[in-house]
């Protein structure tokens, strides 16, 4: 008997249920030096991402880093089925003393084709254990078959529903913030109507879509790598803009309170820091400053024309920098390994969101220059 082979076969299927477990059921973050996941993931996305650098169109690479998320579930999920069906091939192999129709000769081959019968539950009986042994394995391998399409049929809606949960504010940040948001066009909007109480519950909701941020992701880290349905939007960029916003609030803008911006961005870097652990994000020093002594200038005659005062002490630079030396490094690690580009702080020209741009506007704008009564249509820009 290959007890060897028996005890290598254990060994894997052990490592493969608790990387299963760890992954799909264990609701933190495992700091174990080595996981298989981990390892897949690493390794995996770093190919993809070489691959992807040399597509020079941002929207087709785009379009391709989008595919690694849903692809890499997927291989991922196959991949432990084999491990498992490895496995306990290794394991009945170990125990011997299986028969064969047409008393062929056994075989590792055959011993592992039987292994995949029992996992997928085919039973075609052309080979068969023939001792208490073997037979008990079969049993609880063909649980094991039946126990891991439960956790496919389980695990997928959860990691889209909560992919649709995250999407939805993203989403909507669109016509708030701009395409990407920024914290200039966010507060600029508002600033027509600067009332506390509306500005306590965008902050308010965006505090929970922070920590459900944080949570899901951390719960199911191949959500990290989900990229959101427009090329200029992501979670990234999202929690990068409310950072901004509260930076700017907790700094100093007349007629508004910061305690509630505290809490969203307190939040928000508590979600920025700890998923950058998940995907081992990596700090450089050598990272340029996101908002220049010219940009904020910008930024404060940006926000004053909106009807929005900002704080223009000498301390103002200062003050903002301490803010953002806490979230910014954590921001730019995240960018680098995920290849997702950060938005700036005020954009350099005026720029469409992604809800007034469609394929029939030059079209349709063509039309109303020739039919003037159609133009109001094409001025509804205008309005915004």
């Amino acid at each position: 008997m290959h007890w060897w082979a028996s005890i290598s076969g254990i060994v894997l299927i052990f490592a493969i249920l608790m990387d299963a477990f760890e992954t799909v059921v264990l609701p933190r973050r495992v700091r174990r030096t080595f996981r298989i996941a981990s390892f897949f993931y690493k390794n995996t996305w770093g190919f993809w991402t070489r691959v992807g650098l040399h597509i020079k169109s941002v929207n087709r690479r785009e379009g391709f880093l989008a595919y690694f998320g849903p692809l890499s579930l997927i291989v991922l999920l196959f991949f432990w089925a084999g491990g498992l069906i490895f496995g306990f091939a290794c394991v009945q192999y170990g125990f011997g003393e299986h028969v064969s129709l047409g008393s062929e000769k056994i075989t590792f081959w055959k011993v592992l084709y039987l292994s995949g019968e029992t996992f997928f539950t085919l039973g075609y009986g052309d080979v068969t254990p023939n001792n208490y042994a073997a037979r008990i394995l079969s049993v609880l391998e063909a649980g094991m078959g039946f126990a891991f399409l439960g956790v496919v049929v389980g695990y997928l809606p959860v990691i889209y529903n909560s992919f649709n949960t995250r999407e939805i504010e993203i989403s909507l940040l669109d016509a708030r913030a701009g395409s990407p948001p920024t914290a200039a066009e966010f507060l600029g909007r508002l600033g027509c109507c600067p009332e506390q109480t509306v500005l306590d519950e965008i902050f308010r909701d965006w505090e929970r879509w922070c920590a459900d941020l944080l949570s899901s992701h951390i719960s199911y880290p191949v959500l990290v790598f989900f990229r959101s349905q427009h090329p200029n939007q992501s979670w990234l960029s999202a929690v990068t803009a409310m950072l901004d916003v509260s930076s700017l609030i907790i700094t100093g803008v007349d007629g508004i309170h910061p305690e509630q911006a505290k809490l969203t961005f307190a939040m928000a870097r508590h979600a920025v820091v700890d998923l950058a652990q998940v995907v081992n994000a990596q700090y450089s020093p050598h990272d340029a400053a996101r908002l220049s002594v010219e940009e904020l200038r910008r930024l404060r005659a940006h926000l004053v024309e909106h009807g929005v005062n900002f704080y223009d002490g000498a301390d103002a630079p200062e003050r903002i920098a301490a803010l953002r030396v806490m979230y910014e490094p954590y921001l730019f690690a995240l960018s680098r390994r995920l290849l997702m580009t950060l938005p700036p702080w005020i954009h350099p020209e005026n720029r469409k969101d992604n809800w007034q741009s469609g394929p029939w506007d030059r079209a349709i704008q063509a039309r109303a220059l020739e039919h003037p009564g159609h133009a109001a249509s094409a001025a509804a820009d205008d309005h915004f």
